[in-house]
This record gives C-alpha cells, structure tokens and sequence, in this order.
C-alpha cells in the first residue's frame, strides 16, 4: 500500500504542470463565459452520463449551433450514430432547457452565483427534478469544469482506485447524497493526508486510469 501512495505522488510530480494547467483553464469559465456556454457545458454533462467524456464532447460539437433553441427532433438527428442514446439525451437537453428559460429567463450565470453554499449549489443540479440526467457525479463534473473547486467526481475509475487504495470497501456508485457526500470526505481526507489538493487528485486518479486529463 505504501508503494502504492509513492506512485501517486511519483505520478503527481511527472503530471503537475499539465493537472495545473487544466485546472487553471476550468478556473476562467465562470467570469468569463455567457449562458449559452455555461448551457453548453451542462449539455456535455449531461452526455456523458452513462457515457464518456468523448461522447460527450463528440455530442456536442454535433449540437453546437443549435442547442440555444433547436427541436428535439433536430437535436435526435444530430446525435444519431453519435451517442449510445440518442433519443433520451436530447430529451433531457430539451426538457432542461425550457425548464431554465421559463424559470429563470436562462440567467445561469445568475443563478449559480447566487448561491454561496457549495453544496446547496450542488443539491439545486443534483436533486431537481427539472435538471435532467444527471445526479451528483455529473453536478459536479459540471461544476468543477466552470471553475468551481471542492467538488469530487466519483465516477468508476476514481471509484475503483479508492477500493484498490482501501479507502472505500465498495467500488460501486453511491446510491444517495448521504453515500455521496460520505465517500467525498473520504477522498477529501485522502487528499489532505497525502497533500494534493482534491481537485488536483481527482485529475490525476482519473488519468492515471484513462491516460488522459480532458475530463
């Protein structure tokens, strides 16, 4: 086990500049994007749920142009041969959107801002019902890739490292918030104990899985 935290930091030090520098990049989002773009993000989200983050990105470089306003059949075109579930996802896009354009003029900068709790931010993607397809991993895979930090993204692969680690006796998702929340300390505890900021590891676990840091 002990050699087994050695390679992580070992890892970390060859892979520091490049986890920085993402972060760095997912840092500028929220000041700087316009709803539209935060939208945008809520969409890749949303596909890669039950997905890949590159299915994700593949869908919506397929949507781009017309996820502000286009139909859910127009949207279903686009991602035919694209997405594993080309029918639901749209769906869940469409069904989303109207929601934020009726209930909040689609001020999602405005609305994200306006919570100063980080986890009350969370619960309000991860619990409504409005906000469809995605749950707590993908509120904040969204949050963290528009610059807000502290969230952990407990999808399989960090899941499975933290069992390989010991530091979770089941790789399974967790089930509810609680469960959530209670495996997130854990890693935000392992984050402490080895120095690596959390969103730092969450990146490095992911990579040192995946071989790739575009999460």
């Amino acid at each position: 086990m002990e050699n087994s935290f050695h390679n992580l930091k070992q890892a970390y030090i060859e892979k520091k500049d490049i986890i920085k520098k993402r972060l760095n990049d997912f840092s500028k989002i929220i000041d700087r994007a316009d709803d539209n773009e935060l939208f945008e993000e809520l969409t890749f989200c949303i596909c890669t749920a039950g997905a890949s983050a590159k299915m994700g990105l593949k869908s919506v470089e397929a949507m781009r142009d017309i996820l502000p306003s286009g139909s859910l059949k127009s949207l279903r075109k686009r991602l035919d041969g694209v997405h594993r579930y080309p029918n639901a996802r749209p769906a869940y896009i469409v069904h989303t959107r109207e929601y934020l354009k009726r209930e909040h003029n689609f001020k999602i900068k405005d609305l994200l801002k306006s919570f100063q709790n980080p986890i009350e931010r969370r619960d309000f993607f991860a619990k409504n019902k409005d906000i469809k397809g995605i749950g707590y991993k993908e509120s904040s895979h969204f949050l963290r890739n528009i610059g807000y930090s502290g969230y952990a993204i407990l999808d399989k692969h960090i899941l499975n490292t933290l069992y390989e680690l010991k530091i979770i006796n089941s790789p399974k998702p967790p089930a509810t918030r609680d469960k959530y929340l209670e495996t997130e300390i854990k890693l935000k505890e392992f984050a402490d104990n080895i120095g690596i900021h959390i969103d730092e590891l969450d990146l490095l676990l992911w990579s040192e899985k995946t071989g790739e840091t575009l999460k």
